[in-house]
């Protein structure tokens, strides 16, 4: 299993338009094949950065997940929303795999 973290540096006075493209993602990730951990909005500390997590079996899932993501319909809204509201600053993705679970167990 990947996890994919997309580290997200977002206009600070847009928190609202952030939240809102992540709940819409809260919708569209798990339907097109992903394991959504979730999305994270800042709170305390740093008011520009944000998180979106995700768990995919495999680069080749995570190929058809994107291009199933890219024929939803939400996914098509939610890019055009983030274009339109220029609420995203910055986007990086890290793939990372479990090295440790608690206690020292890995699936």
């Amino acid at each position: 299993m990947l996890t994919c973290i997309i580290r997200y540096h977002i206009d600070p006075t847009k928190h609202d338009q952030f939240r809102q493209y992540a709940r819409n993602w809260g919708q569209a990730i798990p339907r097109c094949g992903a394991g959504l951990v979730g999305y994270f909005a800042p709170h305390e500390g740093s008011s520009t950065l944000a998180y979106g997590i995700y768990n995919i079996d495999s680069l080749s899932d995570y190929e058809a997940y994107r291009t199933r993501l890219a024929a939803d319909p939400l996914g098509q809204e939610n890019y055009a929303y983030a274009q339109r509201e220029k609420f995203l600053l910055r986007e990086d993705r890290t793939w990372l795999t479990l090295a440790s679970a608690p206690h020292g167990e890995t699936k």
